[in-house]
């Protein structure tokens, strides 16, 4: 499935808040070309927690791993938790340092990087073995963001109650 495609799925997702980075906005340059989603429909970026999934294009100083600088690649991360993480990887976060993982592997759920001891995926240029999976776990991961959110908002300390 193309770029375009996941980013077409995702942005129907109801609720769905997408920050594309701009070159010349004033976000990181390191983030221009890149996508991050969240459960947001008062459509404003929160600042106390983290996307539930992210389309990266290029390289970071700390995870170069997935060869993104190579022209073409791009890479789908999402989170998904550690019961999902073992359903779509074969085994549980907590034994990635057991493994010998080729990060740059197409098409194939893989821990992410940097962050698969926190139950996150990622899948580099998502194909014909990975799409249908991909798109379910990205739709869980949104129900769950949107799951954390409205049970915030029912805190008192949320609601500017105190306590």
């Amino acid at each position: 499935m193309s770029l375009d495609q996941i980013l077409s799925e995702l942005r129907n997702f109801d609720g769905v808040l997408e920050l594309a980075p701009e070159a010349g906005s004033d976000h990181p340059e390191i983030s221009w070309g890149d996508h991050f989603f969240y459960y947001a429909p008062d459509g404003r970026v929160p600042s106390n927690r983290q996307p539930y999934a992210t389309i990266v294009t290029k390289n970071y100083p700390d995870d170069a791993q997935s060869l993104l600088d190579d022209a073409e690649r791009w890479r789908l991360n999402i989170h998904v938790g550690s019961e999902q993480f073992a359903d779509l990887v074969g085994y549980r976060p907590e034994s990635i340092s057991e493994r010998d993982i080729d990060f740059s592997q197409t098409d194939s759920f893989l821990p992410h990087p940097s962050y698969g001891a926190y139950g996150w995926v990622c899948v580099v240029n998502p194909g014909p073995s990975t799409t249908a999976r991909a798109l379910q776990a990205l739709h869980r991961a949104h129900l769950a963001d949107q799951r954390r959110v409205e049970r915030r908002g029912n805190r008192p300390a949320d609601l500017g109650q105190g306590g």
